[in-house]
């Protein structure tokens, strides 16, 4: 029978219809990507110049900026969704309806970070301690940012249909100089916990009643847990946790990344291929006394029709218990 499931992170609603599964037409696969073609990649070693030059990147040979040498490269978005805030921000024109018509300048930073030098699709690609180095530089573009920003978003688009619009393996860091409401939702309800538990931390509590109970688990290694939400929104859906909790993922310590290799891996293998994914880095917004960081991994195997889109209710065809099975399987 379809179960409502509330997200505890979230509050989030999902339809578990595992039942659908079986109509025609349902069947989930991932075929391959498009091969890449490295002379038109603007993100291959050797094609420096063909993007704004770099404020950060990882050479252990101490070349120069903007040649070859480098393992992890950080450069301005081409076309960036956030402007830096001027020395002097220009006056606000006020609308004659504030209640109606609200807006404010779009102030921060949108970066993109070459996850490595080779041109390949899917962090899945790359050798473990590739993403490790990678994962890092994240961390670091986050702690610069951090200070200014309200909320740091570090995200992972892979193939078009994730809206990646390079296929050369990258992230993308927005420093925002808000909270949003999403990501407020979640600091309110890990307050709330806090407080009825008298300390408790929500995400660590999930965590180690997850871990006893078994039944959504994928694998666990010595830095973090994989496992399928509760709530998932979508088919495959992971979601990456540090065993120890910590606020922010910015801080030192584990980064989880040879658990995440470890993930995308087994997702290629039961799906054929690397599937489309977002990917995406939740850490502790400003004013969050109580949080733990964690990694959301959401492949793109169904399409969001409009009962998702008309109400954010999501309906799930592969229950997360028959995916944590099948992955750890894999």
């Amino acid at each position: 029978m379809p179960e409502v499931r509330v997200d505890p992170l979230t509050g989030l609603k999902t339809i578990v219809a595992a039942e659908r599964a079986g109509r025609p037409g349902a069947g989930l696969r991932a075929e391959p990507g498009p091969p890449l073609d490295r002379e038109s990649d603007p993100f291959a070693e050797g094609h420096e110049d063909r993007t704004p030059p770099e404020v950060f990147a990882v050479r252990p040979g101490d070349g120069p900026a903007d040649t070859p040498g480098w393992t992890v490269r950080v450069v301005p978005n081409l076309y960036p969704a956030l402007a830096p805030e001027p020395a002097e921000p220009p006056p606000l024109e006020r609308d004659a309806q504030p209640d109606l018509f609200t807006t404010a300048p779009a102030y921060g930073a949108h970066e993109v970070i070459v996850n490595a030098p080779q041109s390949v699709t899917s962090l899945a690609a790359l050798e473990p301690d590739q993403v490790a180095a990678a994962m890092e530089v994240w961390r670091e573009r986050m702690r610069v940012h951090a200070p200014g920003a309200s909320y740091t978003h570090l995200i992972v688009n892979e193939r078009r249909e994730a809206g990646a619009s390079l296929p050369h393996t990258h992230a993308q860091l927005y420093a925002l100089g808000f909270v949003p409401a999403a990501v407020a939702r979640e600091r309110e309800r890990f307050g709330a916990y806090a407080v009825r538990t008298m300390g408790g931390n929500l995400l660590a509590d999930l965590v180690q009643e997850e871990v006893r109970r078994r039944d959504r688990i994928v694998a666990i290694d010595d830095e973090a847990v994989a496992m399928a939400p509760f709530g998932s929104r979508l088919p495959y859906q992971l979601m990456i946790v540090p065993r120890q909790a910590r606020a922010h993922f910015e801080d030192d310590g584990p980064t989880a990344a040879a658990l995440l290799h470890d993930v995308l891996n087994r997702l290629g293998r039961r799906l054929g291929a690397p599937p489309p994914l977002n990917l995406w880095i939740r850490t502790a917004p400003r004013g969050a006394d109580h949080f733990c960081w964690r990694i959301d991994v959401m492949p793109r195997l169904t399409h969001l029709a409009g009962l998702e889109l008309g109400t954010g209710l999501h309906l799930n065809i592969v229950a997360p218990e028959q995916a944590a099975a099948e992955l750890r399987e894999a």
